[in-house]
């Protein structure tokens, strides 16, 4: 995959992450939430979808090359989310503190930040520019 690719597929992780766990900001509390904890509300299916979108963030992820050990983090956030989702009411409040994208987030970050300096330093070059021209 070439850089391009790869700059549009991490920013798509982000977004993603950002939505499910992050999106919302509730008023007063300054505590956000994202769309997971609301999915995650609708018996049985609710947590079904969060759990795919998790997924489908993990198998973007995949694309990055990440060691065995970090998927395999990741894999166990996903988990105990979805685990610990299916519990009425308490699952959820795990869900909205939890935030297991925004976790995997961090642990793709981190490896791209070891591994692939320059994809970060790109991403940001283009973001300057993007600004600039708005």
């Amino acid at each position: 995959m070439d850089a391009a690719k790869r700059l549009v597929t991490l920013n798509r992780i982000r977004k993603l992450s950002r939505l499910m766990d992050t999106s919302i900001r509730i008023p007063l509390l300054g505590f956000r939430i994202g769309l997971d904890p609301i999915i995650g509300l609708v018996p049985g299916a609710g947590d079904l979808i969060s759990t795919a979108f998790s997924a489908y963030i993990i198998f973007l992820a995949t694309r990055f090359g990440i060691p065995q050990r970090d998927l395999a983090q990741m894999i166990f956030n996903v988990g105990l989310e979805t685990v610990v989702g299916t519990m009425p009411l308490v699952g959820d409040l795990f869900d909205a503190f939890y935030k297991s994208n925004i976790r995997n987030l961090a642990i793709l970050e981190q490896h791209l930040m070891a591994v692939e300096p320059e994809l970060e330093k790109s991403a940001s070059e283009l973001y300057s520019r993007e600004v600039s021209q708005v």
